[in-house]
């Protein structure tokens, strides 16, 4: 398809990031939109020129005119919403992380491959220049042997809603299910799952905490009952390991960034470095990733479809380019979060068979 009609299922804080981004895609066309709440969806179709607009995400996702469905919903709401699109023969852009619940993104997974229909999941940090070279350099062998990853996020105070910012949607399991890992962490995990090409986890274990003081008040009115610190160690099939930490409020400055450890070199990413040995000598080498992404961009008429988790998936879809594997390293990714739970809740490491037999939906039907 040249023009690819998209349909918005929420319109809330997240969604006008996915409008304004749709704006810079080429054949992206939005053609209608749903939300409860009837004033935002006003502005937004104003604001957009969006033609159709619903209270009904049933009537949105039963129109003719619309090839895929954006999903901008609260974490417990993406399965059942996402499920029924796939059914009704859209393809679907969900917002991360994947659902609330493994089991749930399982079942997204699951009826993607029953229906044929594409399912992306919007995973932006799989799309920086840093990534791109890093990657690279790893298909290359410049890394030897590949045997252990660490996967950071850090934020001082950067708590939804208790620290000033956002709703307090983000901060209550009944809606988001997670706190910290669930939020950030699923960008830095999925990062480093995609650059180890998505490793099959064994098992999973970890520890969560929520210890940082808050506002008394925004506390009680948020119902705050997530991490906002969480730490783990996974274990991968062939001998790969991972490390996790992911922080939304920490009394420390900062940590370094996600990393690689390889036999013959390793990574840092932000900026990207290469660390290595020449002539028994150790080097450490930084890039110029951004030079290298225009030349690309130059050379490559398809290069744009890199550019971000939008441009990538409407470029997909229009058939200039395969679809990057996002579901799979999602659902990866929720493994591997609640796996860190699961380890929490029982106080030992955890099997990934033993995380899908405990998980349970968490999914909020509307």
């Amino acid at each position: 398809m040249d023009t690819v009609r998209i349909g918005f299922v929420g319109v809330g804080q997240i969604a006008q990031h996915h409008l304004r981004q749709y704006q810079s895609v080429p054949g992206a066309k939005v053609v209608a939109a749903c939300d409860l709440d009837a004033s935002a969806l006003a502005k937004s179709a104003e604001e957009y020129a969006i033609p159709f607009t619903t209270s009904d995400f049933r009537e949105l996702i039963a129109r003719d005119d619309v090839d895929a469905v954006d999903v901008c919903l609260h974490n417990n709401l993406h399965a059942p919403v996402t499920i029924a699109a796939l059914r009704a023969g859209k393809h679907v852009y969900c917002e991360k992380p994947m659902a609330g619940a493994f089991v749930d993104a399982k079942a997204m997974m699951d009826t993607a491959e029953e229906t044929g229909r594409k399912l992306s999941i919007q995973l932006s940090t799989l799309y920086g220049s840093s990534v791109k070279m890093a990657k690279k350099l790893i298909e290359q062998g410049h890394l030897g042997k590949v045997y252990h990853a660490r996967s950071t996020g850090h934020r001082r105070r950067g708590r939804p809603y208790v620290d000033g910012y956002g709703t307090p949607s983000f901060v209550k399991k009944e809606t988001a299910s997670g706190g910290a890992l669930y939020d950030m962490g699923v960008y830095h995990i999925a990062q480093m799952l995609f650059l180890l090409g998505n490793p099959t986890v064994e098992r999973v274990t970890g520890k969560t905490y929520q210890e940082t003081e808050m506002d008394e008040n925004r506390r009680q009115i948020s119902g705050y009952n997530v991490e906002e610190l969480g730490l783990g160690f996974v274990r991968f099939a062939g001998g790969l390991s991972m490390d996790v930490i992911e922080s939304w409020a920490v009394h420390m400055g900062g940590f370094e960034p996600s990393s690689i450890f390889g036999s013959k070199g390793g990574i840092k990413l932000d900026p990207l470095t290469f660390f290595t040995n020449l002539e028994d000598t150790p080097m450490d080498a930084k890039f110029d990733t951004d030079s290298a992404d225009w030349r690309r961009h130059q050379l490559n008429p398809d290069e744009s479809a890199y550019d971000s988790a939008q441009h990538h998936w409407v470029a997909a879809l229009q058939g200039k380019v395969p679809l990057l594997p996002t579901a799979q390293i999602a659902l990866n990714t929720m493994l591997i979060s609640e796996g860190i739970y699961l380890s929490e809740k029982l106080g030992r490491e955890v099997t990934a068979e033993e995380v899908l037999s405990h998980s349970v939906s968490t999914a909020i039907v509307l």
